[in-house]
């Protein structure tokens, strides 16, 4: 009787009371594929309609091929519709796992997860972090970055330097060595990032990549970027020799120039630029910013390794004036550049030192510092002649030193761009508190989600439950019991019972938590008249908060 009473008093207050914030609280209705369900193919989409309007969460939202391998692709919501596209599956058959998190209408977050087979069930894949890397891939982009930054900078120096200063008499094949290898680590670079990008996206190692991953990659926005980025390499391949021999046509070095800033172009439509606010100032100063640095450390390489080495000290003093001055100027861009990429990418002050991002960022101001000072020497060294004769002895030392300290700073970049930037670190630590707890439970009878709000002290506390098949299916069930019990104190446990809202698969109820700490939640429920599981969690209550 006294259950039967405590149940009447929870359905008048749910039918006479405004509808509390739980109470909102977005449910799976249906879905195609249907939870648990066989189907002939795979789908190109998956489409899940939920009680009422959703947004889902970026990056928590994942699909999961029979082999375990993501294969998300976008993720919208359109009113209370969820729509997942996903890429194709090395392996189709066998049983695909959605696993989604989506906030209601009411600001309510929700977690919860379906499955569907295609051709015949397998075992369920195993559910993991829809946004981790596999360490193997982890390590390789990075380095990838590196080679590709390498190779810019001995295209675009030494090719600048043989083209327009390059004495008549001094051996070209060293320079033009450096070049063709820039050109194959720019290009060995682009295929690696082609193929990493697929266990990228599915968090298998990197070399478990299959036919139809990499397919997917070329075909979509990134792959495309990257051809571009090969088909130019090939035309200047193509272009450059006439060039790199002192024999160049006006019409072929302009079109050697309009090459090179497409070629530029395609490292910030892969990066953080195209995220970033302000994207089309964004991506021009990253191509400016490449640029530069790839005239003057590519310039510096070919200085030190060959020009000062071989050349005349009385030809030297001719060159090296027109070569500072043109370093100068990159100087100048690159620094310039460098300081609207952090402006937008850092976001504020604070984020310098606060995030990795902008830490990453003071240590490569501090580099280049270093390497700037040893500039200016180098520069005053060539202004006063004493190249001319003192000897080029003391010019190499220092070129060695700004190459070695720019070489950090290009891993500084290379790392730099694989970290989410300052500002979104911040915009994700300053984003409001979710009040509340949202969890999904399981047992072999049930999937259980449930959301208590406001989890505080006192009796303003409410609970509401959905059941579902393993599968993913809505499970109405007639009977619901939830315990709370304090851990760590001799208290005996409270229990009350939740009142089902039939036809639908939900429930709702009361928790009183009279003292703050680590309580243990039990929910008991009864799905058939005969069949019934227990699911248990914990969830913490804090103290009241202190007021001003």
């Amino acid at each position: 009787m006294v259950r039967v009473l405590v149940m009447l008093v929870i359905g008048l207050a749910a039918l006479l009371l405004p509808a509390s914030p739980a109470a909102a609280h977005a449910a799976l209705q249906t879905a195609s594929p249907e939870p648990g369900s066989v189907v002939g193919a795979a789908p190109e989409e998956i489409v899940i309609r939920f009680s009422e309007p959703v947004t889902p969460v970026e990056g928590r939202t994942q699909v999961l091929a029979p082999d375990g391998k993501r294969i998300t692709g976008a993720v919208t919501a359109d009113g209370p519709v969820l729509r997942i596209q996903v890429r194709r599956a090395g392996q189709p058959l066998g049983t695909y796992l959605v696993s989604y998190r989506i906030i209601s209408a009411d600001s309510h977050p929700v977690g919860g997860a379906m499955t569907f087979s295609v051709g015949a069930p397998s075992a369920r894949p195993a559910e993991g972090d829809p946004t981790g890397v596999h360490p193997s891939v982890a390590a390789v982009r990075p380095a990838l970055t590196f080679l590709g930054y390498a190779g810019l900078t001995l295209i675009a120096g030494p090719a600048l330097l043989l083209g327009l200063l390059w004495p008549r008499r001094l051996s070209r094949r060293g320079p033009i060595l450096l070049v063709r290898t820039g050109l194959i680590a720019t290009a060995a670079a682009t295929l690696g990032a082609l193929w990493t990008r697929a266990p990228d996206a599915s968090g298998a190692p990197v070399w478990d990549v299959s036919v139809t991953e990499l397919a997917d990659v070329l075909a979509g926005p990134y792959g495309l970027t990257l051809l571009t980025r090969l088909a130019v390499l090939a035309a200047v391949a193509v272009l450059l020799p006439p060039v790199l021999h002192g024999r160049s046509a006006p019409w072929r070095t302009a079109t050697l120039l309009a090459l090179a800033a497409a070629g530029l172009t395609t490292w910030p439509l892969t990066g953080h630029a195209v995220e970033s606010p302000l994207s089309p100032a964004i991506i021009a100063a990253d191509v400016v910013h490449l640029a530069a640095m790839a005239v003057w450390l590519g310039g510096l390489v070919a200085l030190g390794l060959f020009l000062l080495r071989r050349a005349h000290p009385r030809v030297l003093g001719r060159i090296l004036p027109a070569w500072s001055r043109w370093a100068t100027l990159a100087v100048v861009w690159l620094a310039g550049a460098g300081v609207v990429q952090a402006v937008v990418h850092v976001g504020t002050p604070a984020a310098l030192w606060a995030t990795g991002y902008g830490r990453i960022v003071l240590a490569k101001v501090a580099v280049l510092a270093a390497v700037l000072g040893a500039a200016a020497l180098a520069r005053r060294f060539v202004q006063r002649s004493a190249v001319v004769t003192a000897g080029p002895g003391r010019l190499r030392r220092m070129v060695g030193i700004e190459v070695a300290a720019t070489v950090a700073v290009l891993g500084l970049s290379a790392v730099l761009v694989q970290t989410t930037p300052g500002r979104s670190v911040t915009a994700e630590r300053t984003a409001p508190a979710e009040k509340g707890v949202s969890q999904t439970l399981t047992a072999d009878l049930f999937t259980l989600q449930y959301y208590v709000y406001p989890v505080e002290l006192g009796e303003n506390n409410t609970v509401h439950g959905f059941t579902y098949t393993p599968e993913g299916k809505p499970l109405p069930a007639p009977e619901w019991t939830v315990t709370t019990r304090l851990q760590g104190q001799d208290l005996e446990p409270v229990s009350a019972p939740m009142l089902p809202l039939p036809p639908r698969n939900d429930a709702v109820g009361a928790l009183t938590f009279p003292v703050p700490g680590t309580y243990e939640l039990t929910f008991t429920v009864r799905t058939t008249e005969i069949d019934q599981a227990t699911v248990r969690t914990t969830i913490t209550v804090p103290q009241v908060p202190e007021r001003p």
